[in-house]
């Protein structure tokens, strides 16, 4: 099918369109952008230079892609912003280029099959997977990292170069300066895990067997006396034979800035 745009859009002549795009009143498309096939924009939507997105992304009314880092080392850099397939923006979600390798990395990267609610915000040089859903108002800053499968809550807050493992739930007004563990339900607006993420597992077809070895890993890891360095090591002689729990075990190793703690009275 035909690539549709509405009179009143603005797009520069070097952007590069697919086949069957619509877009709609009172958008603008700067040049050096990437608009992959049976892509979706409503009106108000704006894609700045330097963003690249593949096929069937649906942008709801002002959503802006490729805006500059909020980063005053910033000096100008070509960076990116990379948005996969299949993705649903809803209304005013922001995502923002990367500042550089001399500071960060090249490309800001948001994969496939994500769901960003309204005023969702994503900063410079964060890195989020794929089926990612962050509801309304939830707020990434600068280089973190989000794994396969999160969700995160209205209002939350990440601070930067916090990491989130897979499968992870951050509930809502949540705020995190320290990593996530996969797997995990975390909360508070000073977040503590609240243990693991059973029902969120349960439903991406964890078998039973992976699910009770994360609770009993997380008991041991978590709550128990026994020394972290020696929790872990216990914990991957014991679980060996669970790929869940040795991804939690080394997720915790090479945390940089800290794991965030269990909450008082979690299980």
């Amino acid at each position: 099918m035909a690539t549709e745009i509405h009179p009143s859009a603005i797009v520069d002549s070097s952007a590069q369109l697919g086949e069957n795009v619509k877009i709609g009143p009172f958008c603008i498309i700067e040049g050096n952008t990437i608009i992959g096939d049976n892509c979706t924009l409503d009106a108000n939507v704006q894609i700045k230079s330097f963003t690249r997105m593949g096929e069937g992304n649906s942008l709801d009314s002002g959503v802006v892609l490729g805006g500059l880092p909020q980063h005053l080392g910033f000096k100008g850099e070509e960076t990116w912003v990379e948005l996969g397939d299949n993705n649903v923006l809803r209304e005013y979600v922001t995502i923002h280029r990367a500042t550089g390798v001399d500071i960060g990395r090249e490309s800001t990267v948001v994969g496939s099959n994500c769901m960003l609610m309204a005023y969702a915000h994503i900063a410079h040089d964060c890195v989020v997977g794929d089926h990612v859903i962050m509801a309304n108002s939830a707020n990434l800053a600068g280089h973190i990292d989000v794994g396969n499968y999160v969700t995160i809550g209205g209002m939350s807050g990440l601070h930067q170069f916090v990491r989130i493992g897979d499968y992870a739930f951050i509930g809502a007004m949540s705020g995190f300066g320290q990593d996530v563990p996969p797997y995990m339900i975390a909360t508070g607006v000073r977040g503590a895990l609240q243990g693991p993420n059973s029902i969120g597992l349960r439903r991406n077809g964890f078998k039973a067997k992976a699910c009770n070895s994360l609770k009993k890993a997380y008991k041991l890891i978590f709550r128990s006396e026994i020394p972290r360095k020696e929790a872990l090591e216990a914990a991957e002689q014991q679980f060996a034979d669970i790929p869940e729990v040795l991804n939690l075990v080394e997720f915790i190793r090479t945390s940089k800035r800290g794991v965030t703690s269990a909450g008082h009275g979690s299980s």
